[in-house]
């Protein structure tokens, strides 16, 4: 069993935590949260109700118009009391999910925040806007459009999990191979979110003002991540020393912004098993391999690792949760160490 203590000197206030396990003491200096980002909207013109917010409590008159804060993000931090990196490592998430992506696995095993804690990285795991402690606004007065649920049989079919999503757990066809704990999905299905196809725009001002806050540092992003990521570092390129893109999802359009920027932030893209059994995922993955191309004409410093051609097979897009998953973080954690980013 884990334990923790307090460690100190003399009278003083402790100033570290050690957590021990059997894997060693992982002592940490600093656990904390913010917000961050976001902006303050006023709302006139709606009617007012009223509503009994507890059985038995008499109804309060409830006016919905005046001053809000929305379009924030959230963050949790871990920072260690001596870190091997040389800047904090930030955990991006994907669409319709939030930090817990990085937390801990749907099948209870420890996630990616605890690996490169262990690994000797500061680390930050975030909520976008919209998602998780992040909060909502309210809809379609601040947000425009309607929220959108991911069904199970989409979490199933288009993460590669399997081929054929049924009711019954006993009937839905997992992938040869899959290394996703498949007895595990619908746990992980409840941490899905509803997401808000018009917040791309605010919810990159709110990455933005985070990188602001929180960097120099590396980024680590998943799926519809990767675009906010990448567009982060083009717009802070002092600030992003590392990007780890894993499957991500978009790109800025080389066409249409100048993407020169990244001649001089280290990239690695890192692809999972099944590829090539959904168009979706092959246009995605060519589309990406295009991006690259253009960040190497201007001299850029890029690595692709495809797992399955490294003889890692049966990788799901949420590779961060298969059981393997320590072992693509070894990889990352190597790549890190190869660009100088330890001390």
């Amino acid at each position: 069993m884990k334990s923790i203590r307090l460690l100190a000197s003399g009278a003083a206030v402790a100033t570290a935590l050690t957590l021990s396990g059997c894997a060693g003491d992982l002592v940490v200096s600093d656990v904390g949260s913010y917000h961050v980002g976001g902006r303050q909207v006023t709302l006139t013109g709606l009617p007012t109700q009223e509503i009994i917010f507890s059985p038995g409590a008499p109804p309060l008159k409830v006016d919905p118009n005046g001053d809000f804060e929305v379009e924030q993000m959230y963050v949790h931090y871990t920072k260690l009391a001596q870190p091997k990196g040389k800047v904090p490592l930030l955990l991006w998430h994907g669409g319709g999910l939030a930090g817990v992506t990085w937390e801990t696995k749907p099948d209870g095993r420890p996630g990616w925040e605890m690996y490169f804690l262990k690994a000797g990285w500061d680390t930050y795991v975030s909520d976008a806007v919209e998602r998780g402690r992040a909060s909502w606004a309210r809809f379609p007065q601040i947000f425009t459009t309607e929220p959108m649920f991911r069904t199970k049989k989409e979490g199933w079919e288009l993460f590669r999990i399997g081929t054929a999503y049924a009711t019954d757990p006993k009937q839905r066809v997992a992938n040869a191979g899959t290394q996703f704990p498949t007895e595990a999905f619908d746990q992980f299905i409840k941490q899905g979110i509803p997401r808000w196809v018009s917040n791309d725009g605010v919810t990159q001002k709110a990455y933005d003002a985070y990188v602001q806050k929180a960097c120099p540092c590396v980024v680590v992003v998943h799926s519809q991540g990767g675009n906010f990521g990448i567009q982060a570092a083009l717009n802070n390129p002092d600030k992003v020393k590392a990007l780890v893109l894993v499957e991500p999802s978009g790109t800025p359009d080389p066409t249409k912004t100048d993407i020169s920027a990244l001649k001089n932030i280290p990239m690695l893209w890192v692809w999972g098993d099944y590829i090539n059994t959904l168009p979706f995922w092959t246009g995605i993955f060519g589309k990406q391999e295009q991006f690259r191309a253009e960040v190497n004409k201007l001299g850029g410093k890029t690595t692709v690792i495809k797992l399955p051609d490294a003889g890692i097979k049966g990788n799901s897009h949420m590779m961060m949760m298969d059981r393997n998953s320590d072992q693509i973080a070894g990889l990352v954690q190597n790549w890190l160490v190869s660009q100088g980013l330890t001390k």
